[in-house]
């Protein structure tokens, strides 16, 4: 046998395996994230905004509530007004909107 013919018959006994690793490197990304196995650096961002905003809008109501015991009695606008004045102290840049709209829903409960 020459090189020649040992190398096609070496390549055809690998031609399988060299298929089926290309094709698992393109789908395998593919499918997982379709599947929900990993997610996007955008969803990661939306996610971890949200758990932020949360965390900042629980201390917000927190310390809210120690100034003024019943807020539930309290009318939207007293609230919001309220939210907004312990935004800035719990952590969010510029008073944050979100951080105050959540606030202000916490306070209502």
């Amino acid at each position: 046998m020459t090189y020649a013919k040992t190398a096609q018959a070496r390549w055809q006994a690998a031609k399988p395996v060299v298929f089926a690793l290309a094709i698992g490197l393109v789908a395998g990304p593919l499918i997982s994230s379709y599947m929900g196995w990993q997610i996007t650096q955008a969803t990661a961002r939306t996610q971890m905004r949200e758990n932020v905003t949360e965390q900042l809008a629980m201390i917000c109501a927190a310390r809210a509530k120690a100034e003024v015991a019943d807020t539930g009695a309290l009318d939207w606008t007293a609230r919001s007004a309220l939210a907004k004045k312990w935004v800035v102290a719990a952590g969010a840049p510029l008073a944050d909107l979100d951080v105050a709209d959540a606030c202000t829903r916490k306070l209502a409960a």
